[in-house]
């Protein structure tokens, strides 16, 4: 009986708080204006500076063909035997620069490294936005070692509020069941505060940002 008296009295409390209104203890503060400085219009190069500053490995490219010969070098530099993509327009550009790629679910869990695309870079956070509703899935930003992502100028935004609005935008009403940002490679300190790379996704993952403002 105590414990009703104690939770009537805080109940009224409440409801005679929310019947008189409180002034604003502080009129002059501004809500609106973002918190942050502009970023500017060289999204390119703060994304690339942030990128870098979580150990991403950012690679910058006039077109596909540069990023064709990029990639070549990339998979001969770490001996990669094993390319997964799920995708089909970098399937193409695979195929036609006769590079191997696996793309059976089978071999999913035994590959080096896998590709995909991304919807949006957040230039200010130095992050990769990705979603479920890309042909790569779930699955494959997490499984591969090394996570490659190629991604294009336009999708380039200065901050994660406007990279939400963006994929609103996009799927309108029918949102994907997961939206996620990946900011640099996977890594937790947990254990006796060692820093450890590869704890829940991929030890480096890569972005191939190819200009497609000149297209």
């Amino acid at each position: 009986m105590e414990e009703s008296t104690s939770k009537e009295k805080i109940l009224k409390k409440i409801r005679r708080a929310l019947i008189t209104s409180t002034p604003n203890p502080f009129p002059d503060v501004e809500f609106d204006t973002s918190v942050y400085h502009e970023v500017g219009d060289e999204l390119a190069v703060t994304f690339a500076e942030e990128f870098t500053k979580v150990s991403g490995k950012f690679i910058f490219c006039q077109d596909h063909s540069e990023f064709i010969g990029s990639l070549l070098a990339l998979v001969e530099e770490n001996k990669w035997q094993h390319i997964y993509c799920a995708e089909d327009k970098i399937k193409e550009l695979l195929i036609k620069a006769n590079i191997p790629f696996y793309h059976d679910e089978s071999d999913l869990l035994n590959t080096d490294a896998g590709i995909t695309y991304c919807e949006y870079l957040v230039a200010r956070l130095g992050s990769i936005m990705i979603s479920s509703a890309q042909m790569s899935g779930r699955r494959l930003n997490v499984y591969p070692p090394a996570h490659i992502v190629l991604a294009y100028t336009s999708q380039l935004v200065p901050d994660l509020k406007q990279a939400l609005a963006n994929i609103k935008n996009k799927y309108e009403e029918k949102l994907p069941s997961l939206i996620s940002v990946i900011t640099g490679p996977s890594r937790t300190a947990d254990i006796e505060k060692t820093l450890i790379m590869g704890a829940h996704g991929p030890k480096e993952i890569y972005l191939f940002l190819v200009d497609d403002h000149q297209e």
